[in-house]
């Protein structure tokens, strides 16, 4: 019988000139002007799954951008994957930091990836991991190796905080019925070091704006006598993190689960050369939270960071005003057990009580996700382990990441389904910046990898 990667290497082509198709589409969810764009992708994965061999695909309005659901249903005595992705991509912006057009991808040889990367926006987040389910997919049911039930739900608004998914996910629980959720939207250490994300970060997300006089100002008649509201929001954004990098948020830390030395240590057995990092970023010392070490700190710390900021004149020469508002976008990245609607709050109540006389500060809040962390004893992350030891031959390490895919804790609250996490980007892939990409290798060793964890997991389970 024929296995994924005899398969992989007969259709290789084809994957990966289906892959650039995708990738030339600019389904950008968060800007209007992409609206067409995305429908479209949405379009182009309800195709692919039919092609792979989905017996039913549908695409389901929502509020905002439809969700594609696809099925094969073999037997209902037997165990059901669901598999999560979406299609909708980041904004490129700034386009000028681009090597090569965003929506024009090309194959380049780097130094981590000599076989060659697709460099475009959504390569990596998600449109490259979440196509590779698409093609396991066809790899089983055209080899006739598909051991169990699968659905897939691909969504288009994961970018702007899968605003509607919660509310489908809430009216289809029987049709999403499960007894295990994957996705690849994470990423291992390294193409030599496999690895499984097994704790994902919360996310609290808000802008906030402050205002001082009612027009922009003459620096030289009012400078002195009136508050500047970008002098106002920096120092106030500046307040939020003592001489230790330690938030101070009343409240912030009250809930942040601490580890124990033993769980530190065994974090600290991944593979990790400071040196390396701070090269790779061209930055001459790593910076944080005083106690940690840098993994721990983009993993199992929370974390406070201005994503944005803007107010008064940026234009060419000079133009000596007051502004009459300066504005910031704030994301903290929060650890399990913190509660992003709490945390918000407390941050909301915060930045209004710290804001002197004569402005007025305003906080609006944009979205969030919960935490989630996934115990390693559970048949599915058994089965996810022994797939990558099948084809990378080595014993993947459990991760945590510090990233944030705040839908991982709805479906288990409104599925009671745990969910695994097996992606195959590197940390270098740039996702959500310039020059995005993703390795051909690292594109195909998930072909070759997702089946196993199908047939692991069947086995596993019965």
């Amino acid at each position: 019988m024929q296995n994924s990667l005899e398969y992989i290497s007969q259709h290789k082509d084809r994957f990966i000139s289906e892959l650039i198709d995708l990738l030339k589409i600019p389904s950008v969810s968060a800007d209007p002007a992409f609206a067409q764009d995305v429908l479209d992708t949405a379009d182009a994965v309800k195709k692919a799954l039919e092609n792979a061999g989905c017996d039913i695909v549908e695409i389901h309005e929502t509020d905002g951008f439809p969700i594609v659901y696809g099925e094969k249903i073999l037997d209902s005595k037997l165990p059901t994957v669901l598999v999560y992705g979406h299609y909708d991509v980041q904004p490129a912006d700034p386009l000028e930091l681009w090597d090569s057009p965003p929506y024009e991808p090309v194959i380049k040889t780097t130094e981590l990836h000599p076989e060659g990367a697709i460099f475009a926006r959504g390569a990596c987040d998600d449109k490259g991991q979440m196509y590779m389910h698409v093609k396991a997919l066809e790899f089983m049911t055209k080899t006739d190796q598909l051991p169990c039930n699968v659905k897939f739900m691909i969504e288009g608004e994961e970018e702007i905080g899968s605003n509607n998914l919660a509310i489908y996910v809430a009216k289809n629980k029987e049709k999403l019925a499960n007894d295990i959720i994957l996705i690849s939207d994470t990423g291992m250490i390294a193409n030599d070091v496999p690895s499984i994300t097994t704790g994902l970060r919360g996310l609290s997300y808000v802008e906030v704006e402050v205002t001082g006089p009612n027009r922009d100002l003459h620096s030289g008649l009012y400078g002195g006598a009136v508050a500047n509201p970008i002098n106002i929001l920096t120092k106030m954004i500046a307040s939020l993190h003592d001489e230790n990098n330690h938030i101070t948020i009343p409240g912030f830390y009250d809930k942040v689960e601490e580890l124990s030395r033993e769980e530190r240590d065994e974090m600290a057995k991944a593979p990790f050369i400071l040196e390396d990092y701070q090269n790779a970023l061209e930055i001459e010392s790593v910076y944080g939270e005083k106690g940690y070490t840098t993994n721990e700190r983009n993993s199992i710390r929370p974390t406070l960071d201005v994503n944005g900021i803007w107010g008064g004149y940026i234009g060419g020469g000079a133009k000596t005003v007051i502004a009459s508002q300066a504005f910031a976008k704030i994301s903290m990245r929060l650890v399990p057990h913190q509660d992003w609607e709490e945390i918000t709050e407390l941050f909301k109540k915060h930045f209004e009580s710290i804001a002197p006389t004569g402005v007025k500060v305003k906080v609006t809040p944009h979205h969030g996700g919960q935490g989630y962390v996934t115990p390693i004893d559970t048949v599915g992350y058994k089965a996810a382990s022994k797939a990558y030891e099948t084809t990378f031959e080595k014993k993947p390490i459990p991760q945590r990441s510090g990233g944030s895919i705040p839908i991982v804790s709805l479906f288990e609250r409104e599925l009671q389904s745990k969910t695994i996490l097996m992606g195959f980007g590197l940390d270098s892939d740039a996702i959500h910046s310039p020059n995005e990409h993703f390795g051909l290798w690292n594109y195909l060793k998930g072909i070759e990898t997702i089946p196993y964890f199908y047939k692991y997991f069947t086995a596993m389970s019965s």
